[in-house]
């Protein structure tokens, strides 16, 4: 349970303290007031990544120099420093050298309104949602995704050179090959294991209305030694690597249809089974559910979709739900509340 979490020059924040409690945690505010910065806090925190953004250097307050996140999460102290320039972990007050032992903690399924790019957005955004869960379920998975993205660039840099070499080519195609097999099986062990618990969510809140599905779909089919070697020509010609773990994606479909097709309410439905099924998944894997971070997505389900919703998400989690307004919580329903004033001035906020 995240118990306590301080930031200080985070995106709109230059000083700001939360405490947090088991159960439900309220974030109520304005539009504007920071909200999610603060949700995205908790997850940097405890993931060392943004759900938001890809370049942590964007989350830094404008002006400063870099970031600091310090915060409780099952009794470990955890502290993050990151500037463009340096990185600084610390567990429980010791530096550690890695982020090995750091990241075995905390365990994060973040939910948001702009889910509904997972069914519509381009297929870095399905990738990013792959690689987000990969990394809590596989040890060895944030490594070789580091690995493959430095032999990637290098691979590419190489093809960009006025005249790449066979040779020089080969030397990237090891690495490359290596890791990005690990990752590849590792997406598809998961997806296989994701599409059971997403079609029981899914069914769950749109009352067995239509049917889900997700398939992993990798670029370079099961063979990526053969599709590296087949696609030299072309990378040649384009002066960039045209088929690997880089280019997957995830097809997702509704009722055997594309989900492109389905309504908006069926679209988000599907991407909030997505997310709930992660959480399953990692409760699964580790034995306890991870934190939940949602970021005001209930004011775009109907009333029986928010009611199915939080009927689903799994009992004993920590959720911290971010809103504009409470009327739509059923009544009884026990929260914690922390009321968010209006920013001054508002710059930059979320």
């Amino acid at each position: 349970m995240l118990t306590r979490l301080k930031l200080g020059q985070f995106r709109c924040f230059e000083n700001f303290e939360a405490e947090f409690q088991p159960g439900l945690n309220l974030i109520i505010g304005p539009n504007a007031a920071g909200k999610t910065s603060l949700l995205e806090a908790a997850c940097v925190m405890l993931r060392l990544q943004s759900p938001r953004t890809s370049k942590l250097g964007d989350i830094i307050r404008h002006e400063a120099r870099g970031l600091v996140l310090d915060g409780y999460y099952g009794g470990a102290h955890l502290q993050f420093y990151y500037s463009p320039r340096r990185k600084k972990l610390a567990l429980d007050s010791v530096e550690q050298s890695s982020a090995a032992e750091y990241l075995r903690l905390g365990k994060v399924v973040w939910f948001s309104n702009t889910d509904i790019a997972l069914v519509l957005g381009s297929s870095e955004v399905r990738r990013r949602f792959m690689d987000f869960l990969a990394v809590q379920l596989h040890p060895a998975y944030r490594g070789a995704l580091r690995n493959y993205e430095r032999a990637l660039r290098s691979r590419n840099l190489l093809l960009k050179s006025p005249t790449p070499r066979f040779k020089e080519l080969q030397a990237f195609n090891e690495p490359l090959l290596e890791s990005g097999k690990l990752l590849m099986a590792a997406r598809q062990s998961f997806i296989t294991a994701l599409r059971p618990l997403a079609q029981l969510a899914h069914t769950a809140i749109s009352g067995s209305r239509e049917t889900l599905d997700a398939q992993y779909i990798p670029s370079c089919g099961s063979d990526f030694a053969a599709a590296l070697e087949s696609s030299r020509g072309e990378d040649l010609r384009l002066r960039q690597t045209t088929l690997g773990p880089h280019r997957d994606d995830l097809h997702l479909l509704l009722s055997n249809a594309p989900a492109t097709l389905g309504s908006e309410g069926q679209q988000r439905t599907l991407a909030l089974s997505l997310r709930l099924a992660a959480a399953r998944l990692m409760e699964a894997d580790t034995g306890k559910p991870p934190l939940l971070l949602l970021d005001d997505i209930f004011g775009e389900l109907d009333l029986q979709r928010r009611a199915a919703l939080l009927r689903e998400l799994p009992p004993g989690a920590q959720q911290i739900v971010t809103t504009t307004q409470i009327e739509w919580l059923p009544q009884g329903l026990a929260a914690n509340v922390l009321q968010m004033p209006p920013l001054q001035p508002a710059t930059n906020a979320t």
